[in-house]
């Protein structure tokens, strides 16, 4: 034992007195591995980092959510042209013959201008359903969501992103006033939070709801939905309930067994 601490003492000192005698190489290949160490730290926090905010941005987007949207479908050789539209017999054939699924939210939206007073800005108005908010993860701010009144009856109500709020009512509260949707007018009956703005720069605020049949009735002029969101009950049902989705919908839409999907099913994962 006393012989092993010897000859450690003595390469401790040899170490020391060769570090003394290149102090200078010795100092640069002691930074050279500082450098080297902290490098790869922070390259691997900023990586870690950037996944996370990733990953939340896209959970900011919807809960276990999936997107259904018509397709293209190909006639001829090379020649393709948009399906049919989804209908809101689809999305209620959705809710009741899946159980895994959680909420069901039809809609279909466009870009409009917006007016109030002497202020106006373009935004995307989506003509929904309460369920919108679960499936996207939206919480209210203010006021409130649609009543089944409202719903029913296409009542010209609407629900403000924060950024229409800025833009249209600066710090004034929004809530009870009239704005022009197109050539709508609007009653505000809610305020949503905030999300900002995503990773990929995406303007998460920027949008006006209304009820879906007011908004077939007095904005698109007819019955189309452009899409349909759906949210599983948890995150590891996602996988089955596209499945199960994809075979409802090739049933309901008459797809040929041999003919590919004219519609798509969206896994936000």
């Amino acid at each position: 034992m006393m012989a092993f601490l010897l000859m450690l003492g003595n390469t401790l000192l040899m170490a020391f007195r060769e570090i003394r005698r290149n102090t200078m190489r010795s100092t640069l290949t002691t930074l050279g591995i500082i450098i080297g160490v902290g490098a790869v730290i922070a390259l691997v926090t900023l990586g870690q980092g950037a996944t996370q905010k990733v990953t939340s941005d896209v959970a900011s987007i919807g809960v276990n959510m999936l997107t259904l949207s018509p397709g293209a479908e190909r006639r001829g050789p090379g020649a393709q042209v948009q399906a049919a539209p989804l209908t809101l017999e689809d999305a209620t054939a959705i809710e009741r013959e899946i159980s895994l699924v959680a909420a069901v939210a039809p809609s279909s939206g466009r870009g409009t201008l917006v007016v109030y007073g002497n202020l106006n800005w373009n935004t995307t108005v989506t003509g929904t359903t309460n369920d919108y908010y679960v499936v996207r993860a939206l919480k209210i701010a203010a006021g409130r969501q649609f009543s089944d009144m409202e719903l029913q009856g296409g009542s010209p109500v609407c629900v403000l992103g924060a950024t229409v709020v800025r833009e249209l009512f600066g710090h004034q509260d929004p809530l009870g006033a009239s704005i022009r949707v197109g050539k709508v007018s609007c009653q505000v009956i809610g305020t949503i939070e905030s999300k900002g703005s995503s990773t990929f720069g995406m303007d998460q605020d920027d949008f006006i709801l209304m009820p879906l049949l007011a908004f077939q009735r007095r904005l698109s002029g007819n019955r189309n939905i452009s899409s349909i969101a759906i949210s599983a009950v948890s995150e590891n049902d996602t996988e089955k309930v596209k499945e199960q989705v994809t075979a409802l919908m090739r049933e309901r839409r008459r797809v040929a067994f041999s003919a590919a999907d004219d519609f798509n099913v969206r896994d936000m994962k």
